[in-house]
């Protein structure tokens, strides 16, 4: 095991014998070697111990305080075993399994707080996001270094004003769910004259959260206005009862709101790699709006147009650099709808979608009927469809590239209806733009001396014209379904894919506590 540890090491000398390792070594080799962060780290240290010891005290407690913030992160509090850490470091964390213990809790910590619990690259559904995270050897090498190994820590934690807001969300909401074992109220129904366990029961679990004070099972005024002050909380209709809604929702680990409000920072830690406080454009599906935010400050909005809920036409959510802004585009027809939509048109009538050429392999375009149409299958067919630009293009007069592999980009769109509408998914899966002028001169802004005459001359030329962007401007693509807005509140959108389900039951899987109740 020691020589696969060294091995996997960055080759500066060559590895010691074997026979070299004490037998603690030897052991801490064995139990580190399964992940290849700590493998490289120890290895490359000559398997000299970090947690262990007098003078690694101040790590250790900076560990143990980093998951202590487990629970305000939203995440599961079991997997850091804080309680396990605490001991072994108050009984002085001399051997060979104490050093273990910090390494993997350490490992563990910095995965989940930087980049989250779940790989949303495994969930399917659109989600094509890649998440950037530390290298654990660098990192654990930032944090042996440095005078306050508490600062790395922190440093590794989402910071976006954003993900901050639903933390505090989050807290409000967990004042009103009772610790993990107290005591579960019986179902009933329970009002001011009421006695008996059951209402023991329930001043014990209100009085867990603070709305009561514990001790007799007597349903008196008091515990009538603790009732009505929960209910008002969680909002319910306060009416001091203590019926089925207000029992189940008490008895309850995880509410709704605050399922939401787990998904959305799981979410935000996805992002935790990018720069989020530079100049970016902000897609939120659920929202049917594109932003450009710049330092927590949104600069312009406006409505769009989504991809259809059918599986074969939803959005995806990823992260690029946006590139270009193509004035006058003309539409490469998208081979999936060009082979599904038209074909069987052109099989009909090859007169039919006049307004498309078809384009041969080098670009020429073909006369139709030199075509036998009829000879092709989607697998087959040769061609591509092409759109000249003009009033009628699909693409509208401008649209925003950052390429990709799924050819999802923003456009304009000479169906303007549509964004009247409150749910606005019709599109096959790019993103139709409301306002694209506008947002072409906004991306314009500090990359040309004068972006409007820029943009107009390129309109003007009627000329399919590349504006480049430089620097390139980040784009992320992102499903928020709860989320903060300008001020602050916590807003709603409707789960249009049906995504939040999988995020969810991956989290739960992950050692988030479940309900079983309705989300």
């Amino acid at each position: 095991m020691a020589g696969a540890l060294w091995a996997a090491a960055p080759a500066q000398s060559a590895p010691a014998p074997q026979l070299d390792f004490t037998p603690e070594q030897i052991a801490l080799a064995e139990a580190v070697a399964g992940g290849p962060g700590l493998a490289a780290f120890y290895g490359a240290h000559a398997l000299a111990p970090v947690f262990t010891g007098p003078q690694a005290a101040g790590r250790r407690q900076a560990l143990i305080a980093a998951v202590a913030r487990a629970p305000g992160h939203g995440l599961p509090p079991a997997r850091y075993d804080r309680g396990d850490l605490a001991a072994r470091d108050a009984a002085g964390a001399n051997g060979i399994a104490d050093e273990v213990a910090f390494a993997e809790v350490f490992a563990r910590w910095a995965h989940d707080v930087e980049g989250g619990l779940v790989d949303p690259g495994k969930l399917g559904h659109g989600n094509h996001r890649t998440v950037q995270r530390s290298d654990l050897d660098d990192l654990l090498d930032r944090f042996v270094g440095a005078a306050d190994p508490a600062q790395v820590l922190a440093s590794i934690e989402p910071r976006d004003p954003r993900y901050l807001a639903l933390q505090d969300a989050l807290a409000s909401q967990s004042r009103l769910f009772a610790p993990p074992g107290t005591v579960e109220v019986p179902p009933g129904l329970m009002k001011p004259g009421s006695s008996g366990p059951q209402v023991a029961a329930l001043r014990t679990r209100l009085a867990s959260i603070g709305f009561a004070s514990d001790g007799g099972d007597l349903y008196d005024e008091p515990l009538a206005q603790a009732v009505r002050a929960y209910q008002a909380s969680a909002g319910l209709g306060p009416d001091g009862v203590a019926g089925p809604r207000t029992v189940k929702m008490l008895n309850r680990r995880v509410g709704p709101r605050s399922r939401a409000l787990l998904i959305a920072l799981e979410r935000m830690r996805w992002l935790n790699g990018h720069h989020l406080g530079a100049r970016h454009v902000w897609v939120n599906l659920p929202e049917f709006n594109a932003r450009i935010v710049s330092h927590g400050r949104t600069e312009f909005v406006t409505r769009v147009v989504v991809g259809k809920t059918d599986p074969e036409m939803q959005t995806p959510e990823f992260s690029d650099q946006m590139e270009h802004l193509v004035v006058n585009p003309r539409w490469n027809v998208p081979r999936s709808i060009a082979v599904k939509e038209y074909l069987p048109r052109l099989q009909a009538n090859r007169n039919a979608a006049s307004h498309l050429d078809v384009v041969d392999g080098a670009g020429r375009i073909v006369k139709r009927a030199n075509i036998d149409f009829g000879r092709y299958t989607p697998a087959t067919f040769p061609y591509r469809l092409r759109q000249k630009s003009g009033d009628d293009n699909a693409l509208g007069e401008v649209k925003f590239i950052f390429p990709n592999p799924w050819n999802i980009y923003l456009h304009d769109t000479p169906t303007k209806g549509l964004f009247g509408e409150s749910t606005r998914a019709f599109s096959h899966g790019c993103v139709r733009i409301a306002r694209p002028a506008e947002l072409a001169n906004a991306l314009l802004q500090g990359q040309v001396d004068d972006p409007a005459r820029t943009y107009d001359r390129a309109i003007a030329s009627g000329k399919e014209t590349w504006l480049p962007l430089k620097p390139t401007i980040p784009v992320h693509l992102v499903y928020f379904t709860t989320f903060p807005d300008e001020t602050g509140a916590i807003r709603s959108y409707p789960d249009i894919y049906g995504r939040d389900a999988s995020v969810w039951d991956a989290l739960v899987k992950a050692g988030l506590e479940n309900d079983g109740g309705e989300g």
